[in-house]
């Protein structure tokens, strides 16, 4: 094999491989429903200021479209019910529609899906028979213009598509929609697009309070829920319905259409008997969903597969018809100012300001781990603080500073401190089901030194390396490997470096 083959073989590699290292993605919805809203242009900055990437709006109005050129937001534009009607009609209604509402503002407006129709299978009128024509006509409209390889097109679907959602594994569609289906997944198997859906454990919490538990549906839970056929073990609601989507897809054979989510997310405020809807169960969900997505944790079913979310909404939207909580779902006001606050990134302090009960102690108190509480609920808590957690629960190891006294509240102590300031020291983050508790006494000890916000205790407690074997006081995995990419980019490196010195 000649060296330059050599070269560039190693260097396509080391380009397919982070090509695959991009991770999930995290948008917003920008919904428009609702008055005194601020204009497209102010509403653009707002995203821009939360390092927001990925957008959804309902449909192609021009001014939206011409705020977001420029910005590098990938845009995911809508065609609503209404227009299903011509769209699957006359391929020139697509034709004309693709001509005057995105060439003239592409690729200035980074537009990088389109999504046709929106829940149909719920709407009071019968259009699904609609959707897979007009999907096609929009398609051959952007294959038409070259198109068709940088913007994808598919439809959005309510979870009210399945027929069965639990326990994931029998996730299964309804059948009364097999003629609608049917030929919409082949579409999507053919074009490489992904099945969307919008998914909310607020409502699986709110109708079924006696069979979920707020924790669960809050991404909070330290106990897990089996799937019987299958023994995954399940820590919240939202990885069982995104499962529950993915055995659907593989019963009908179907296993390659990625799933993408378009709607998640948590009312502020809702209706007297909806008492879950608050300001503080809202920024829960949110911050946990984040932080659960860009760790590329994956589902049971997936662990590590790449899943893309987009949160509803940006703006509460006074217009919505139903209950209280249909106009609360946003992140902020009209007037700009945050409902609570949440930070995209996943790694930052979160505060409340709208005067709730969650606390940002900034690192003048500590949470550890109640000496009433059960050992089996303990233990629950533990392994979850350093599996699920992403809690460095090495220096609680044998021969490590934390490991004595070596009893489970001790080992219990450091590992939920260590999530408490990780996660912006606040009340939730303490919760622990009830078995965690705060104190204002630092609870370090010897060479054992607790972490506070902002400091990185954990690297002056273990002078260890990692291993593969380091396990919780309940055998757990502790923390997890790096990235396994990354031993392939370095053997990648390594191989171009030979061959560069070779030459």
């Amino acid at each position: 094999m000649s060296l330059g083959f050599r070269l560039i073989f190693a260097t396509s590699l080391l380009l397919v491989i982070l090509g695959a290292c991009n991770g999930s993605k995290v948008g917003i919805c920008y919904g428009r429903n609702a008055d005194d809203l601020p204009t497209p242009d102010k509403a653009v900055d707002l995203i821009k200021n939360q390092n927001i990437n990925y957008v959804r709006i309902y449909d192609s109005n021009i001014q939206v479209l011409k705020a977001f050129a420029n910005t590098g937001i990938e845009l995911m534009v809508g065609i609503p019910n209404s227009d299903l009607l011509p769209f699957s009609q006359f391929q020139s209604n697509a034709d004309t529609w693709l001509k005057n509402s995105i060439i003239p503002y592409y690729p200035a407006t980074k537009i990088t899906y389109i999504t046709v129709g929106a829940e149909v299978t719920e709407a009071p009128d019968n259009v699904s028979s609609m959707v897979v024509p007009a999907m096609t006509n929009v398609y051959n409209a952007l294959r038409k213009a070259g198109l068709h390889r940088r913007i994808k097109v598919s439809t959005t679907h309510s979870l009210g598509v399945l027929s069965r959602s639990y326990p994931p594994s029998a996730g299964s569609f309804n059948s009364k929609h097999a003629g609608f289906l049917k030929p919409l997944l082949d579409f999507l198997a053919e074009n490489q697009s992904p099945f969307l859906v919008n998914v909310y454990p607020y409502y699986a919490y709110r109708d079924s309070t006696n069979n979920v538990s707020l924790d669960y549906a809050l991404f909070e839970s330290s106990s897990e829920v089996i799937d019987p056929n299958t023994g995954l073990l399940y820590m919240n609601m939202f990885d069982a319905q995104i499962d529950s989507i993915y055995f659907a897809l593989a019963g009908l054979n179907y296993k390659t259409i990625k799933v993408k989510v378009t709607e998640t997310g948590w009312p502020s405020k809702g209706s007297p008997k909806e008492t879950a809807a608050t300001p503080e169960n809202a920024q829960t969900y949110n911050t946990n969903l984040i932080r659960h997505v860009i760790n590329n944790t994956g589902t049971p079913a997936r662990p590590g597969e790449e899943l893309d979310v987009y949160i509803f909404s940006l703006f509460n939207e006074n217009r919505k018809p139903g209950l209280d909580s249909e106009r609360n779902w946003g992140l902020y006001y009209p007037d700009q100012t945050s409902v609570y606050n949440v930070d995209f990134s996943g790694k930052g302090t979160v505060d409340v300001n709208n005067g709730g009960n969650l606390t940002n102690v900034n690192g003048t108190s500590w949470c550890i781990a109640s000496s009433n509480a059960s050992e089996d609920d303990l233990r629950n808590g533990l392994d979850w603080a350093c599996g699920s957690g992403n809690v460095d629960c090495s220096p609680i190891q044998p021969s490590q500073p934390c490991f004595e006294p070596d009893s489970l509240v001790s080992h219990a102590s450091y590992a939920f401190n260590s999530y408490y300031q990780q996660n912006g020291a606040t009340d939730i983050a303490c919760s622990f089901g009830g078995t965690g508790v705060k104190t204002n006494k630092n609870p370090s000890y010897d060479n054992c030194l607790y972490m506070t916000a902002g400091s990185n205790i954990t690297a002056a407690n273990n002078n260890v390396t990692t291993s593969a074997n380091v396990t919780s006081s309940s055998g757990r995995r502790a923390f997890s490997l790096p990235n396994p990419y990354y031993f392939l980019i370095m053997i990648v490196f390594m191989s171009i470096q030979s061959l560069l010195t070779d030459v």
